[in-house]
């Protein structure tokens, strides 16, 4: 029969494996959220490209260019 410190030993190293593991997880929702976030900066940026797009061509126009 193992000792009363050899099983706390192991009790203590399977809790802090169990904690490591919970630390690196990430839920879906967290997973989504990132997502959501990422997506949006690209939008943002993308809108942000076409208004100068846009302008620029404005100012061509004004001057008579293609």
């Amino acid at each position: 029969m193992p000792s009363a410190s050899r099983q706390m030993a192991v009790l203590v190293l399977a809790g802090a494996l169990v904690a490591a593991g919970l630390a690196g997880c990430s839920t879906t929702q967290e997973k989504a959220a990132i997502h959501q976030a990422e997506s949006e900066r690209i939008l943002e940026a993308r809108e942000k490209r076409q208004e100068l797009k846009g302008k620029k061509r404005d100012k061509k126009h004004e001057k008579g260019e293609r």
